[in-house]
């Protein structure tokens, strides 16, 4: 699904406050302490509560694995200006459930209501747009994660109705609600390119910083 550009762990997206960079085992103490909060754990479909050091490594190899094979591309969110120190995830993967390759994202307490998942989000979408042929991505939030759903929102999705969606980690299936975003509809957003990142798809160019984003 991504090129090769992705397919190196040096590849890095920046945006006006935020550094993007492949997941190092370094960062398993912060997924713990950060995915491993009850709040943020409950949202997703495959992080358990607790979490367990093992588990977060386990998740860093698998993410690196699958960013150096092509088939996915996970990025750890990080401040611009401490690019070692986690405060979330933002990744594009295939969804077997869905059409399309499915974005997912979270961002740890001490840094909700900043627009940064907005930000992380919106790089990781031009980036997937820009570098690969793919013509629509999926995502999906849980009913009672409004947050989420204005993230969504913010970075150009629309609603393509809710159901049932397995959240393995949390044994069993619970209602979400389905978004869509297609090739066209990100193209049509002018004013988000304007403040976005700059890309070639046949060589890396250096990204500019985005433009602040609304409240997350």
């Amino acid at each position: 699904m991504f090129p090769d550009l992705t397919r190196d762990d040096v590849f890095r997206l920046e945006t006006r406050r935020l550094w993007l960079r492949w997941p190092r085992q370094a960062d398993a103490q912060a997924i713990v302490r950060l995915a491993g909060e009850k709040a943020v754990a409950e949202m997703t479909a495959g992080i358990p509560h607790p979490l367990a050091p093992a588990d977060a490594e386990a998740f860093i190899l698998r993410a690196r694995r699958d960013n150096a094979e092509g088939r996915a591309l996970t990025m750890a969110i990080t401040p611009r200006r401490q690019p070692q120190a986690l405060i979330g995830m933002v990744g594009i993967e295939p969804d077997h459930d869905q059409a399309g390759p499915h974005l997912g994202y979270w961002i740890g307490p001490p840094h909700w209501g900043q627009g940064l998942a907005t930000e992380a989000a919106r790089a990781m979408i031009d980036a997937f747009f820009a570098y690969t042929e793919g013509e629509e991505l999926t995502s999906s939030a849980r009913v009672i994660n409004p947050a989420s759903r204005r993230v969504l929102e913010k970075c150009g999705f629309a609603a393509v109705g809710s159901g049932l969606r397995p959240f393995p980690a949390r044994g069993g299936v619970f209602p979400v609600d389905h978004f869509r975003l297609d090739r066209r509809a990100w193209d049509s957003l002018k004013t988000w390119h304007a403040s976005g990142l700059i890309f070639d798809r046949h060589r890396a160019a250096e990204p500019l910083g985005a433009e602040p984003c609304l409240e997350a």
